[in-house]
């Protein structure tokens, strides 16, 4: 019998060499689906711009004249060494585009989560401890037609409602990045720097613009949050220790807030890894819809481009870093939870 002690690491060890083949799969699928394109990508950019013989000396360049094999044994040499490429268009090393848009990105998809969460919680209790009732089903219901509306097109009515009609907000981020305040960026999260260096216009201006995003996309993603809080709600309100709990005359309030409330949140956690590459793939339409200067728009900017070895390179590091993060939420769960580690 293995000891208690033991399994964690045990458990840890086998997540991490899952992510070899989940990665080698992923990886696979990328660069196979964007070679099924006929041509090469050099032509596909840039092919009806430049003479044979400079097409050919970028072809050489970035190794599009060797054979398929050769190409992804390189492809995936380079992302081991976290080398996603250089752009076609604008000869750009793709970890150059995520170190500069990274921020803008982490931004929003933080501030989003931030949103579904806080939203998912209280509703999902509301309707939990009103089981069937008026409320319930308007929540519910809600919560189904976030989640099937198309987030650009939730985005684009937001923006007509609160930045058009009513001017509460502003549409679009400033014209000089977020804020056209002067903050000098050392972690090229904009507003990490802007409160390190006391800039409060700055500040004030970064969360305006980032209001109508992080709210379209969290109401997008929070309808999950609320079925699965109101599904764990019903089951703790119905198990035995909360029956116990009301006959000794303990307070319905502290019942849902010492128990239901809780119990509810541990699955939360558990879902948390597949949500981000919800957030990132709606964070494209949403920093597109909102001109946010993000990964996402920079991604549909080189899609436009037809730039396809940069689009093939930030689809990569998206999917490294949802891949990361899922393994980073098995562990975390391991440790909350014992009982996924047998």
């Amino acid at each position: 019998m293995v000891s208690r002690a033991g399994s964690l690491p045990r458990y840890m060890l086998q997540r991490l060499l899952l992510v070899i083949p989940m990665l080698f799969i992923l990886l696979t699928l990328v660069f196979l689906i964007m070679r099924v394109a006929p041509g090469d990508p050099v032509s596909a950019t840039v092919g009806g711009q430049l003479r044979e013989e400079e097409l050919e000396r970028r072809r050489a360049a970035l190794g599009f004249d060797r054979p398929l094999i050769v190409q992804y044994l390189d492809y995936l040499g380079d992302v081991a060494r976290l080398d996603f490429g250089t752009t076609i268009t604008d000869d750009q090393p793709i970890m150059n585009i995520v170190k500069e848009n990274g921020g803008a990105t982490l931004t929003l998809t933080v501030a989003a989560f931030a949103v579904a969460l806080f939203l998912g919680v209280v509703f999902g209790l509301i309707a939990g401890r009103f089981r069937d009732s008026a409320g319930d089903v308007v929540i519910r219901l809600l919560g189904i037609a976030t989640y099937a509306a198309p987030v650009f097109y939730t985005g684009i009515l937001v923006k007509m409602l609160f930045a058009g009609n009513l001017g509460w907000l502003p549409p679009n981020r400033a014209t000089s990045g977020f804020t056209e305040s002067d903050v000098d960026e050392h972690t090229h999260i904009l507003l990490v720097d802007a409160l390190w260096q006391g800039e409060t216009e700055a500040v004030v201006d970064i969360l305006e613009h980032l209001v109508l995003p992080a709210a379209t996309l969290g109401i997008f993603i929070c309808g999950i949050f609320v079925r699965l809080i109101r599904v764990n709600v019903l089951q703790t309100l119905q198990a035995d220790y909360v029956e116990a709990a009301r006959a000794r005359g303990v307070r319905e309030s502290k019942v849902m807030r010492s128990h239901a409330f809780r119990n509810a949140l541990v699955p939360v956690v558990t879902i948390i890894g597949l949500q981000v590459a919800l957030l990132l793939s709606g964070a494209v339409l949403t920093e597109r819809t909102f001109e946010w200067p993000g990964i996402g728009s920079e991604l549909v900017r080189y899609i436009t481009l037809r730039d396809y070895t940069a689009v093939q390179g930030i689809i990569t590091m998206f999917a490294v870093v949802v891949v990361v993060i899922s393994i980073l939420v098995d562990i975390v769960i391991a440790i909350i939870d014992p009982r996924v580690r047998y």
